[in-house]
């Protein structure tokens, strides 16, 4: 049905991987011919030269024609005291009605703001007029719990539409929310609710994930019982009891949050706050050091989300049925789930479980169901998905799809051609998109039907952004590799480190001074003006003295056919100073195996191929799986770690802890070549 899918093993199958392996020849990809961009006034080549011209202009512009203000600003920038930026401060507006108020008078009221579907096949679609008046009652219920402006509430939630009730009856009254991923152990949620001084905790009574039901509340309990100053626990009932056990209650502590809302008053009017009013808290996963806990405030960040969604996008409100993947437990669920597609007033689909579960082609399945025409994703999502093969998506009629985009890391072209051809047939854009938790927006990204794409590169910066690259000198680069670097304060920025100034300016402005952003990338620019994210800075080798960037070695090894995916990492060498150690996962008819020296000699000559014989593998260790967070990120530390024989750091963020045992049993057989 699929109109570029094939099943692998087939004749189709090889005929896909002739065509993929011939369009990783092109370089230059112009905007698909029939695809018509909606949204080119907000975001063509005038915009980006007006924001150039008069960057405070622009997003004063921006800010007055997507926002309802309910005083407006006078003042665009305060930039009297860097880094600590301050946009729109003397103005005042609540995130909450900008998301679901203005379009219930309006007369969107019934339009469906998600369509969920439950891991088991449930169905809810929930209108804007629901989520409105489920997230008045849960506000004034929160306001009866002692929640004031200002208060910290904690939100440890799965993929269920309650999980943007929370959030939007925080910002209603003011309360600055903390969410915790749903797939992260009770101890996580204890570390972020104790050093936030979270007042309340929402949570869910047990969270299911490919058939298993895990007893979340029993675990909360088990790590948050003696939090001195979180004072009540608000229980959603999603699954009902746990493995036969009813949910314990704690009285006078905890609290049903359907009892909650029928309790409450069903009007709860939004309280205007200041642009520059905290709206939440976002922590770090925490794997390395300490938690950063990344305040992000009201008017420039809800700007920065509802701009981007719809500019990056090429948003129609009354047509598009958008999906992005990832959980609202990191920034992408919280600008490109709730924040962004809610502003905007688009219908979203909402799914509670895995991308491989009841089988490989549930993705598929509900964009075919659901008629989807936005699809946002990983890269190692997607690569999952070309290691399953393509008979899965092949499955399904995916005819409705208009525009792809890609987030989270540096997609390799392998991946961006597989993405283009079997899943959006070679008619849709895709917007590989650049941003962090800490910009709280998309920053580079190309302009679909407008932009000429390159597949690896996010292209070009957004209108009223300034990236920039840099020698480790600071010195500014017009072509070549090195540190990006953002020039110039823009909306959604971070403001600080929760309670923590100093170390916010000494992670990100006291390199190259207070008005100069470090990224923590490294990246190459072209002579066109397209900018490669290589990756974090110290995801950098150094052999020989010549510096090699782990996700160009990893580009150049899942480029062959046989591979689905790999991490590279550096070990240790005398000679060289660095090797480079390779794990490498295959694909098709055969995942988990392991190749054997002929495939390991062909890899390394792919490599000295692509790159040059400096680039080779010193180690190829053949990997069932791969150490990756729950969000799907490579853990490359954990290979670090692994490749030099140390004992391993925290495990415990890992989506399966079991997969280091195994590495670390190939490493110790695997020959050192």
């Amino acid at each position: 049905m699929n109109t570029g899918g094939a099943a692998d093993g087939s004749a189709e199958g090889g005929e896909l991987e002739a065509e993929l392996t011939r369009l990783l020849g092109v370089e230059r990809f112009e905007p698909p011919a029939g695809f018509v961009p909606r949204q080119l006034a907000a975001a063509d080549e005038t915009a980006t030269a007006d924001a150039a011209a008069d960057p405070l202009a622009f997003w004063a512009a921006r800010a007055r024609e997507l926002l309802v203000w309910d005083k407006p600003f006078t003042r665009v920038l305060d930039d009297t005291n860097p880094p600590f930026y301050r946009w729109f401060d003397d103005g005042e507006l609540n995130v909450s009605a900008n998301c679901l108020d203005r379009h219930v008078a309006a007369g969107l009221g019934e339009r469906v703001a998600y369509h969920w579907h439950g891991e088991e096949g449930e169905r809810r679609s929930v209108t804007y007029a629901e989520l409105l008046a489920d997230t008045q009652k849960l506000a004034n219920g929160l306001r009866a719990l002692g929640v004031v402006p200002g208060d910290v509430v904690g939100i440890f939630l799965p993929m269920i539409p309650e999980v943007a009730v929370a959030m939007l009856a925080c910002a209603r009254i003011g309360a600055v929310h903390n969410v915790v991923f749903g797939g992260f152990a009770p101890s996580a949620v204890r570390e972020r609710m104790e050093v936030s001084d979270a007042k309340v905790l929402i949570t869910v009574d047990g969270a299911r994930r490919k058939g298993r039901t895990a007893a979340v509340k029993a675990g909360v309990d088990a790590e948050l019982g003696d939090l001195p100053k979180l004072e009540h626990i608000v229980v959603v009932r999603s699954t009902g009891p746990v493995g036969g056990a009813e949910t314990a209650m704690t009285a006078g502590r905890d609290v049903w949050y359907h009892e909650l809302l029928a309790a409450a008053d069903p009007h709860c009017p939004p309280l205007p706050v200041s642009a520059e009013h905290p709206l939440f808290i976002l922590y770090s996963s925490g794997s390395t050091a300490k938690p950063k806990g990344i305040l992000h405030t009201t008017g420039g960040y809800l700007l920065g989300a509802t701009y981007t969604h719809r500019a990056v996008f090429d948003i129609d409100p009354a047509t598009d049925v958008y999906w992005c993947s990832a959980d609202v437990g990191w920034i992408t669920g919280h600008s490109y789930i709730v924040y962004g597609p809610l502003s905007n007033g688009v219908t979203s689909v909402m799914y509670e479980g895995a991308p491989d579960y009841p089988d490989h082609d549930v993705w598929w399945r509900l964009i075919a169901e659901y008629q989807v025409t936005i699809f946002y994703t990983a890269p190692t999502a997607i690569r999952a998905c070309i290691k399953w093969g393509a008979e899965y998506p092949g499955r399904h009629d995916l005819s409705s799809l208009r525009l792809l985009g890609s987030v989270g890391e540096p997609i390799n072209p392998k991946a961006w051609l597989w993405y283009h051809r079997v899943i959006g047939g070679g008619r849709c854009p895709i917007v590989d998109t650049w941003w962090q938790t800490e910009t709280g927006s998309i920053m580079i990204s190309p302009i679909p039907g407008v932009t000429a794409t390159k597949p690896g590169s996010a292209t070009r910066p957004l209108p009223g952004i300034t990236p920039a690259l840099v020698s480790e000198a600071g010195e500014p680069l017009t072509e070549g590799t090195g540190i990006l670097v953002i020039t110039s304060p823009w909306p959604s920025m971070l403001r600080t480190l929760y309670r923590d100034d100093e170390r916010f300016v000494e992670t990100y402005f006291s390199r190259f001074g207070p008005r100069t952003y470090v990224v923590g990338d490294a990246a190459r620019l072209d002579a066109d003006g397209y900018f490669w994210i290589i990756g974090r800075i110290d995801d950098v080798i150094n052999v020989s003295g010549h510096r090699l960037s782990t996700a160009e070695v990893e580009s150049a090894i899942v480029s062959h056919e046989a591979v689905a995916e790999a991490a590279v990492v550096a070990q240790a060498d005398e000679d060289t100073g660095q090797a480079i150690v390779a794990f490498v996962t295959l694909r098709g008819e055969r995942a988990g195996e392991a190749g054997d020296d002929a495939m390991v000699e062909q890899l390394r000559e792919h490599v000295a191929h692509r790159i040059g014989k400096l680039a080779r593998p010193r180690r190829v260790i053949w990997a069932d799986d791969l150490p990756k967070t729950r969000s799907g990120k490579i853990m490359r530390r954990l290979l670090r770690d692994v490749a030099e024989g140390r004992e391993l750091g925290d495990v415990t963020t890992l989506r399966d802890p079991a997969v280091m045992a195994a590495l670390a049993a190939k490493v110790a057989s695997a020959p050192d070549e």
